[in-house]
């Protein structure tokens, strides 16, 4: 198998992180797509995304998934390991809507204020840009912050008593706002040791090491 990502960027250090919870993350093959170039935007990675985004999974028999929730899914029903999409009904249906979550509340809301309301990735990639709704985003994801901070007051992980994809989502999207420089204010004390006590996990360390 094949990951096309940036290794730098956000999306591709969730897959990097369920790999490493899998214990699989040296089976891969990876193969670095030059974003800040604008490679991604080229016909070629397109026909294996139209979206041109990555990370991007290419399997042996040439089918690619694209979207970190699907290739997450692949991952963790393909592997032995620790279960990171839920194993009963509801532990699956809880882990989606938190990821979900985590992903309009905090990773697209950031994501889209860096494309629209800064500089981006410049003028040669981001070609349209809407700086009034970047900044709307950026409070969509203050709130997403405060939301989190209250689901972590009573409880260790975002979606049930296990590590899951909807963590991976979230501690990815506030290390994208401390690159775009959108504070995680200092009384949201749940999120912070919540975060603290993800950093710490193996799986983190070794994604954030490459």
């Amino acid at each position: 198998m094949k990951i096309y990502d940036y290794p730098a960027f956000p999306n591709p250090a969730r897959v990097r992180i369920a790999l490493h919870e899998k214990g699989v993350f040296d089976q891969i093959e990876f193969v670095t797509i030059d974003v800040p170039a604008g490679e991604h935007k080229s016909a070629r990675f397109a026909a294996r995304n139209p979206s041109t985004a990555v990370p991007v999974l290419e399997l042996e028999c040439g089918t690619f998934i694209s979207e970190c929730t699907a290739i997450t899914e692949y991952i963790d029903n393909a592997f032995d390991g620790p279960r990171l999409t839920g194993t009963t009904a509801k532990e699956k249906a809880t882990i989606h809507m938190m990821q979900r979550r985590s992903e309009q509340m905090v990773m697209d809301a950031v994501g889209s204020y860096f494309h629209h309301a800064t500089s981006g990735l410049g003028p040669d990639i981001e070609s349209y840009q809407n700086a009034e709704w970047g900044r709307h985003q950026q409070n969509i994801a203050k709130k997403g912050f405060e939301y989190f901070n209250e689901v972590l007051k009573d409880r260790r992980y975002v979606a049930t008593g296990d590590f899951s994809m909807a963590d991976i989502t979230l501690y990815c999207g506030l290390g994208f706002a401390d690159f775009v420089k959108v504070d995680v204010p200092a009384s949201l004390e749940h999120l912070h040791q919540w975060r603290s006590q993800v950093a710490e996990r193996e799986s983190v360390k070794a994604a954030a090491a490459g």
